[in-house]
């Protein structure tokens, strides 16, 4: 370092005040955030748009033969030609000579086209048993930028990818995941609150009935729940550009559910309000409809992240590798332990005066996934939280990859990202660090049905 470097005066002393009064502009009133904000919704229209179709539709790429043969489907390239060759009713693909792209829609057809005629000894279909209903895996943490929502998008899309038919529920009002699934929410009546009003109305109608039956007046009834009434799933599930991918989506009036839910408990004390989301999932028939149900929720431990949790069966933790955020998820952990320690024993002292069986939150697994790892940094650190989460973490840490930042510009998942757009090595690495995730994540989701499989053979024979 020069001298001249280091004398050189620290750039926090010797500021002029009415200099520093002159650039600070007119004083902000509340009509200046409305500018800014439509300035942003602009913006983020713009750039959303980033890798849509000319026409406004966000479309997922095709496939190639070298991708499906290596990813997706456990056949050689030279076979899956000749199969193409020999059954002319499969989808051929476009392309000259060898080199054909698929659709994923194109890929699922071929897929069960081997998990009939293919070889026995090979899975080209994901382990899924009859007759057990869809798990709910819930993506949180009250710590802002942990990488959640990237995770949970890329969970979806592994899954996807591997055969499952999946739902996302994005319950965080900034709309984050809505966004990288190309979806389209006009108010709050197309996200999940007028199911959440919905299981308060009924709760509501059934304690009416009671209270007629006993000639007390009935508790109101306002025009919300009478039309929410009317809502079905249906109504808020909407298709995205992947063919066995689902979106209930988010906006920003999602986060009146925030003020609204505690109200609703207010006005009939005997309401669940955690199960909410649990009552809509099994009453509407959604957890036979799909293989997995991912949750992406709010950084905050509000009741929209209750429900979730309260309705999950995995619960995954993102965290990077450091101090803060290892500090931050161990408070979250507290936090759960409080919130639902809480309402258990709050249930159950009164079940226990009405000789009710006692309530337990319960799941089937929870582990903390380390996102963002830089292992050239941050090995140490990421030791030493292994340590302390011991079996709450996975074993493998999520690296952060040239694929990861680039994909993001375009607001797309790295399984949307087109292969020719990168170096080859580049996107082998960047697509292998999600494919790690997943693979630990599908070993605890088809080890959680598997024990359940076993759990209700022993039912059954006991």
């Amino acid at each position: 370092m020069s001298k001249k470097n280091e004398s050189a005066t620290p750039p926090y002393l010797s500021l002029d005040p009415q200099q520093a009064a002159a650039r600070l502009g007119e004083p902000i009133d509340t009509a200046r955030f409305a500018k800014a904000a439509a300035f942003a919704a602009r913006g983020r229209s713009d750039l959303a748009k980033r890798g849509y179709a000319p026409d406004g539709a966000k479309r997922l790429r095709k496939f190639s033969i070298w991708e499906i043969c290596r990813y997706l489907i456990p056949v050689a390239p030279a076979h899956l030609r000749r199969v193409l060759k020999q059954n002319t009713d499969l989808p051929q693909g476009i392309g000259e000579g060898g080199t054909k792209w698929f659709t994923l829609e194109e890929v699922i057809q071929l897929r069960d086209h081997f998990a009939v005629e293919g070889a026995s000894s090979k899975e080209y279909r994901p382990f899924r048993p009859e007759g057990l209903p869809a798990k709910v895996i819930a993506v949180a943490n009250f710590k802002g930028g942990v990488g959640k929502t990237s995770t949970a998008a890329h969970l979806a899309m592994s899954a996807a990818l591997d055969g499952y038919r999946v739902l996302v529920i994005d319950l965080d009002s900034q709309g984050s995941m809505t966004s990288i699934m190309g979806g389209k929410v006009e108010d709050e009546w197309k996200t999940i609150f007028p199911l959440l009003a919905k299981d308060y109305a009924l709760a509501l109608q059934a304690e009416n009935e009671v209270r007629a039956a006993q000639g007390e007046d009935p508790l109101p009834f306002d025009e919300t729940l009478s039309e929410a009434l009317k809502i079905s799933a249906s109504d808020v599930i909407q298709k995205t550009h992947w063919p066995n991918i689902d979106l209930i989506g988010a906006q920003l009036n999602l986060y009146w559910a925030e003020f609204q839910i505690p109200v609703w408990r207010m006005g009939l004390r005997g309401w669940p309000l955690w199960d909410a989301l649990t009552g809509f999932l099994d009453r509407e028939g959604v957890l036979s409809n799909y293989d997995v149900v991912l949750l992406d929720t709010p950084p905050a431990l509000g009741y929209l992240t209750i429900n979730a949790l309260a309705a999950a069966d995995i619960l995954l933790v993102p965290l990077g590798a450091s101090f803060l955020e290892f500090d931050s998820t161990g408070r979250f952990f507290d936090m759960l332990y409080s919130t639902f320690a809480s309402i258990e024993d709050g249930e159950n002292s009164v079940r226990r005066r009405q000789g009710l069986p006692e309530m337990k939150f319960e799941w089937d697994v929870v582990r903390a996934i380390i996102t963002r790892f830089d292992a050239a940094q941050q090995t140490n650190l990421a030791n030493v939280i292994q340590a302390y989460f011991g079996d709450f973490m996975t074993t493998y840490r999520q690296d952060f990859t040239a694929l990861v930042g680039q994909a993001g510009e375009q607001v797309n998942g790295i399984y949307e990202a087109d292969y020719r757009d990168f170096n080859r090595e580049t996107y082998v690495r960047g697509r292998e660090t999600f494919d790690r995730t997943y693979a630990e994540v599908k070993e605890i989701l088809i080890g959680s049905w598997w024990r359940d499989m076993a759990m209700n053979k022993e039912a059954e024979h006991g």
